[in-house]
């Protein structure tokens, strides 16, 4: 029997602006919405309701929480039917790629989501339609509701095939691995020590925290990062860090290569 909500929804307030978003999105995603409020809560970031407490029905945090549950079981069965030969190993490191905040926000700019979510004007203003971390923990949200509203086998059908590349991608696994896991291996290899992440600063109220984290390798900073948690932030300064590591590993033009001077 396929789950679903309560038909005692609280009808739409006029001006909110959550039900417009919704249908937008329904119409994208070429599902058959049943319940627009509750995808418009999904749409709902936690900075809008502070800022529109007074029309507001609630954020999609609650909704996040069980998106992240059912994304994730999602892309395991699929990797699980389209990796035979792939060991436990190997799927936990193509599905870590694919859940990943990276990930899911790849996924979620599939979608357009970033210009349907509901968002307060300073977490706005700050390019949050654009952060990772924002679209990815939305798109838990936005899958949570439809779960919900539409059960596990429409839900399953539309995001494997909205994440049909990912899951079939035939890229070794030791490539999928996080940025933060791939700059541990490297530094272990190379000096045997571990990256060294510093807090900077935390910043922001409690519903905008924004956290600001340096790594160090080798006594030397080689990153730096932000987002909404410390592992977020972490993660991108990773991200960072390897991609100077590639740069400094780029063979550079000799003498003999450089066009004479005229």
């Amino acid at each position: 029997m396929l789950p679903t909500t309560s038909r005692n929804t609280p009808p739409s307030r006029a001006g909110t602006g959550d039900v417009d978003q919704a249908q937008g999105l329904a119409s994208r995603l070429g599902l058959h919405v049943r319940d627009l409020d509750l995808l418009g809560q999904a749409l709902t970031h936690s900075s809008w309701l502070h800022e529109h407490r007074e029309i507001a029905r609630g954020h999609n945090e609650r909704l996040e929480f069980l998106g992240d549950v059912v994304v994730s079981l999602v892309v395991s069965e699929a990797l699980y039917a389209r990796h035979p030969d792939d060991d436990e190993g190997a799927l936990s490191a193509r599905r870590a790629a694919i859940v990943s905040t990276p990930g899911l926000a790849r996924l979620a700019s599939r979608i357009d989501l970033g210009e349907a979510l509901l968002l307060g004007e300073g977490e706005s203003q700050r390019g949050g339609r654009r952060r990772p971390s924002l679209l990815a923990s939305s798109f838990e949200a936005i899958v949570g509701a439809l779960y919900l509203d539409l059960g596990w086998e429409v839900v399953r059908d539309w995001l494997t095939e909205l994440a049909t590349p990912e899951l079939t991608s035939a890229g070794p696994p030791g490539a999928l691995k996080s940025p933060k896991s791939r700059l541990q291996e490297y530094t272990q290899r190379r000096t045997g020590a571990r990256p060294d992440y510093r807090v900077l600063d935390m910043v922001g109220p409690d519903h905008e925290r924004v956290f600001r984290v340096e790594v160090w390798v080798d006594g030397e900073v080689l990153g730096a990062g932000e987002g909404p948690s410390r592992r977020v932030a972490e993660t991108e300064a990773a991200s960072q860090a390897l991609d100077r590591l590639r740069a400094d590993r780029r063979p550079r033009p000799s003498a003999s290569d450089r066009p004479a001077a005229s």
